[in-house]
């Protein structure tokens, strides 16, 4: 299954002004269902249960409950220390830094980051569309 590493301030929620971003809960149950997820926030350093105590002040239950499934990582300068990079994945920020988008290019896996614009329109329903489609390329 495709490795899905997500950010929660500007992915999930919006950075300014904190609530929800757009289309959220629809937006959790899909990425759940479909990839094997892994928090890569500075809410979670190798333990889950913080990300998710954030979260509770902003989600309902049923998305905190599919979010329970989400693993941890552990990193300390860069969040791509914490990305595997040979494997299947992608990478849900919304401002990467210049070195870890270097780091992608040199690893040849650029095209697995998908910077998220909470301040786009429907902005996670077009990630959630860009996620579906490669899927849909990976099993022809």
């Amino acid at each position: 299954m495709t490795k899905l590493y997500l950010d929660i301030d500007g992915v999930l929620l919006t950075a300014k002004h904190t609530r929800p971003a757009l289309g959220v809960e629809e937006f959790v149950a899909f990425v759940t269902q479909h990839f094997e997820c892994y928090w890569l926030t500075t809410h979670c350093k190798g333990d889950p249960a913080t990300a998710l105590r954030y979260l509770s002040a902003y989600l309902p239950a049923s998305s905190l409950a599919q979010l329970g499934a989400v693993h941890p990582t552990n990193w300390d300068a860069l969040k791509t220390e914490a990305i595997h990079l040979n494997a299947d994945f992608y990478w849900l920020e919304d401002r990467p830094f210049q070195a870890e988008i270097a780091c992608l290019e040199a690893a040849g896996v650029a095209d697995r980051l998908l910077v998220v614009d909470l301040n786009t329109p429907e902005a996670l329903r077009q990630v959630q569309e860009t996620l579906r489609q490669a899927m849909q390329s990976q099993q022809l």
